[in-house]
């Protein structure tokens, strides 16, 4: 059974600490994160300690009998729904939205944000792979899209972003910052100045490149999506600064991966 964590924690060598908004769950199997926004969905966001893991094991930490739902990522925009990623072999996609209630949809990264959507008026969930492609090509504003087909509306929808590498560690180049820029304000005549004001483009000592929140980009385009600040929670560990939660490609250039995944209501 999951039980919620107090400070100070057993394993403070961990890098344990209290995260506003966000919650420490215990489990026989390790600890994982849950955004305290999504507190009414069944949901975490799994640390290291899982390691060798995968989705059909995770989801008896969160929940009871739901069916597992995963994708093979390619750092795409694509979004499927659960019904087409629920066995070998996994569809190429980086999003999955469910179709009905006790569906588990789950995303890996490793540096990459990520994203679980929850809608409380109809029990509809999506889990996304936000890196820098997938936040350049969209893919939160195109798994809304999908919810809203299915009747949902954007001013309910609760959004998570999960541990992600943050700004100061993730050096860009000047292009790849301005493929991100455009997607958050796409006829601006200023893209780097959109993602400045976000709080997302960082200063860098080295010509034509830059620091870029990855994270801070994507609040910023879902606010231009229409959503409100207080419809989105972001969590403020960085996955490169943590080394016993986290994996990390920037920082160990091994692959290895975390996951997590939500579970769908009705």
């Amino acid at each position: 059974m999951a039980e919620a964590l107090e400070p100070p924690f057993d394993r403070p060598d961990l890098g344990f600490n209290d995260l506003p908004g966000w919650t420490w769950v215990g489990t026989y199997g390790g600890t994982f994160l849950q955004a305290d926004l999504l507190a009414d969905f069944e949901h975490g966001f799994f640390t290291r300690q899982w390691a060798g893991r995968g989705p059909g094991e995770l989801a008896a930490a969160i929940s009871a009998g739901v069916s597992v739902h995963r994708t093979r990522q390619i750092h795409s925009a694509v979004v499927l729904g659960a019904d087409r990623a629920s066995a070998e072999p996994w569809p190429e996609a980086d999003g999955l939205f469910s179709l009905g209630g006790g569906e588990s949809v789950w995303v890996c990264g490793a540096d990459c944000t990520p994203v679980l959507i929850a809608d409380p008026a109809s029990g509809r969930v999506a889990a996304c792979h936000a890196g820098w492609r997938g936040v350049a090509g969209r893919i939160l504003p195109e798994a809304i899209r999908h919810l809203e087909s299915f009747g949902s509306r954007r001013q309910d929808l609760l959004v998570a972003l999960g541990p992600a590498i943050s700004g100061s560690a993730y050096q860009v180049q000047a292009d790849v910052a301005l493929q991100v820029a455009k997607s958050l304000e796409p006829h601006a005549p200023d893209p780097l100045a959109v993602l400045a004001r976000a709080g997302a483009l960082l200063e860098d000592p080295d010509p034509g490149r830059y620091r870029m929140d990855i994270r801070a980009a994507t609040l910023g385009q879902l606010q231009f999506e229409g959503l409100l600040e207080s419809q989105v929670t972001v969590c403020p560990l960085c996955t490169v600064a943590e080394p016993l939660l986290f994996h990390s490609w920037r920082r160990d250039q091994v692959k290895a991966v975390q996951w997590s995944g939500i579970v769908s209501q009705g």
